[in-house]
């Protein structure tokens, strides 16, 4: 097995994408195996079994929405303009700013 505290950063990085790799492979074989051994059972009592696989991942998920606001003195501090306002822009507001001079 391999040591892996004198592996370097990028050593780590590649052992993990490797594993990553081989663990879906594992996966995705275990389950065409269960769905052909669900078949071939149906299939003994004569019956017939689709199975419909979903993989479509929800596209909402992965969409990031981008800053719509920034902070002026701080670039760190940005704000998309949903959910709840955040406090460094309420703060400039009540202080007397528009919103519309934050705009990215």
């Amino acid at each position: 097995m391999t040591d892996f505290q004198n592996l370097s950063v990028n050593e780590l990085q590649t052992v993990i994408e490797n594993a990553e790799k081989a663990l879906k492979n594992k996966l995705v074989n275990h389950r065409k195996e269960i769905i052909t051994q669900i078949k071939e059972l149906a299939a003994s009592i004569d019956v017939t079994v689709e199975i419909i696989e979903n993989d479509k991942k929800s596209p909402r998920k992965d969409v990031k929405v981008p800053a719509k606001y920034r902070h002026p003195n701080d670039p760190s501090k940005i704000w998309t303009g949903r959910g709840m306002m955040p406090k460094w822009l309420r703060t400039l507001i009540e202080e007397g700013h528009d919103s519309s001079e934050f705009k990215i």
